[in-house]
């Protein structure tokens, strides 16, 4: 069984229309968990609750955390499912329903490779080009790098470092306890670092070219640039310290600062939004260290 999980945080909208592009008959594949995030946005009561259940957070828990909570309430139902972590503005294209039902598609693939334990799908934008297949990660120097175009050779699946979160199937039957995303992040980054931690731990993480969804890039966390960008930079600070040397965490800040400083004057927005990232980033390193 295929259990989809969304974290929602006044996106009820854009779940109907991700529901609206499943297949007409997903209930014999799959069920539909949504963790609240945002207890004022009445609008998922009008989903179809027969096939729905909705997890209240009762306060914004960011991504992450908000995924522990759908992922226990799954493993206690079904320690052997697969969970479809997918983005709320994320959506299955028309053409894709007709060609081959993905909820099959994803079943049949475990029946042939279950030594994948996470899985991510191509990622399209709204135009159907692609702008996530996978990506790389080098913990020397901290770069990332993010795959936008499929191997020429027809596989089942390839390895990669790490997949997106907006898309991230999880074969749970893999686990001995609930995979959960590390608390320290509240928004971004959270889906690599969930997949360099269980990679280390010797599971493997893949793409598949047979599944593919379409997403709605930052249309969520684009509402509100100050805040988004606070979340980027407290977030990839914390991912550097955690997956690379503190050489690559020196010049990071370094340049993070001097950027910062110019988008103050150009964007302010994201210079205030930058600038807070770092120092709730280091309220935290320093309060950590005093306890």
């Amino acid at each position: 069984m295929i259990y989809f999980l969304l974290v929602n945080y006044n996106s009820s909208n854009l779940i109907a229309r991700f529901l609206s592009s499943l297949p007409d008959n997903y209930n014999d594949y799959a069920r539909i968990v949504v963790v609240n995030n945002s207890a004022e946005d009445r609008g998922l009561w009008d989903l179809p609750l027969d096939s729905v259940k909705i997890i209240e957070a009762k306060t914004n828990l960011g991504f992450g955390r908000g995924c522990n909570l759908g992922l226990h309430w799954i493993w206690s139902q079904d320690a052997g499912a697969i969970a479809w972590l997918i983005n709320p503005d994320a959506y299955f294209a028309p053409e894709t329903i007709k060609q081959l039902n993905p909820l099959k598609q994803a079943i049949a693939f475990w029946q042939q490779h279950s030594e994948v334990s996470l899985l991510g799908t191509v990622v399209d934008d709204d135009t159907g080009q692609i702008t996530s297949a996978g990506g790389t990660f080098d913990p020397s120097n901290g770069a990332l790098t993010v795959v936008t175009r499929l191997p020429e050779a027809r596989q089942d699946y390839y390895l990669t470092d790490w997949v997106s979160g907006c898309s991230m199937l999880i074969n749970l039957a893999n686990f001995q306890q609930i995979p959960q995303f590390c608390d320290r992040y509240f928004l971004y980054y959270e889906d690599l670092d969930f997949c360099l931690r269980y990679s280390q731990q010797g599971h493997q993480i893949a793409i598949t070219p047979l599944l593919r969804i379409r997403h709605d890039t930052s249309s969520i966390t684009s509402r509100d640039i100050l805040q988004k960008y606070r979340h980027i930079t407290q977030s990839y600070l914390i991912h550097i310290e955690q997956h690379s040397n503190p050489q690559v965490m020196i010049l990071t800040q370094v340049r993070m600062l001097l950027n910062t400083l110019r988008l103050i004057v150009f964007k302010p927005q994201q210079g205030w939004g930058k600038l807070i990232g770092i120092y709730e980033y280091w309220q935290h390193r320093i309060s950590k260290t005093d306890g």
